[in-house]
């Protein structure tokens, strides 16, 4: 099938030029527009916005002696918070600071290990 020939299968399925389709034409492309957001909102809107809310929330219960994991993979033990601070203890005399934003996640053993 040429591109020509698809084109002209293509204006012959058309509605008739002048035809205005009914009063109801118009709430179709919105009624489809409607679905659309509604299908991107609970893909990806909304779990974004669950996400950031838990990260928050385990931002914000962060304590002294949680064992965390930064973003960039250090392990160590929380040991000082500020309001926008983290130190952690990741060896033995050896304290760092990041900031909050920086913590990945808690690691759900809190004890030290013995090495």
């Amino acid at each position: 099938m040429s591109l020509a020939h698809a084109a002209d299968l293509a204006y012959a399925a058309a509605a008739p030029p002048g035809s205005a389709g009914g009063p109801m034409a118009f709430l179709q492309p919105l009624l489809l527009f409607g679905a659309m957001f509604a299908i991107f909102y609970f893909i990806v809107i909304r779990p974004q916005q669950r996400q950031k809310s838990d990260r928050e929330r385990m931002l914000s219960a962060l304590k002294r002696g949680d064992r965390v994991i930064t973003t960039g993979g250090l392990h160590g033990t929380v040991t000082g918070l500020s309001e926008h601070t983290v130190t952690l203890r990741v060896a033995d005399q050896v304290k760092l600071e990041f900031d909050r934003s920086a913590i990945g996640r808690i690691v759900e053993g809190t004890g030290d290990k013995d090495a």
